[in-house]
């Protein structure tokens, strides 16, 4: 992944972070440097905290708009409280290689999802997040026994979770 620029944000985009991982995972992130990174390679933009790629900006389905979302690296560092999909033993060399999440493999969804939204997706022995994606169902539909319900974005071995500056 070649860096095509690096800036600092401002304030507002900071505070535009801050909220949004707030209301949608719950997450409390405070630190002195918020840097976005965009590539030329790649259709993901990231932003640093504090040096580390914690966040990352996510086109909605239609590709207009992007929303701030914990990267793999930041949901493990800053657990998120609601949006997320957990999934038994069996799952997670597939979605650690970047699968889509198949209803089988969840053990538990949040009831709070719904069709469009992402969503971090943990393993249920340890905790761990393995994986980001964009929810095809709400959550209260994801445990089953069969169909795709979740699409990976970004997982846990690929380029953005091999990325340091």
């Amino acid at each position: 992944m070649n860096v095509k620029s690096r800036h600092h944000l401002r304030a507002d985009a900071i505070d535009e972070i801050e909220d949004a991982l707030a209301a949608n995972l719950g997450v409390e992130i405070d630190a002195d440097a918020y840097e976005r990174v965009e590539f030329d390679d790649s259709d993901w933009d990231v932003v640093l905290v504090d040096g580390d790629p914690f966040v990352l900006y996510v086109h909605d389905e239609d590709g207009t708009d992007s929303e701030p979302f914990l990267t793999v690296q930041g949901a493990n560092a800053h657990p998120p409280d609601r949006h997320v999909v957990t999934v038994d033993a069996g799952a997670v060399s597939f979605v650690s290689d970047g699968a889509d999440v198949m209803r089988p493999g969840i053990v538990e969804a949040d009831g709070d999802i719904e069709a469009g939204d992402l969503v971090a997706i943990s393993e249920e022995s340890h905790g761990k997040f393995l994986a980001i994606g964009r929810a095809r169902t709400s959550g209260d539909d994801m445990v089953g026994d069969s169909g795709k319900v979740v699409d990976s974005i970004h997982h846990v071995g690929d380029d953005l979770f091999e990325f340091s500056i």
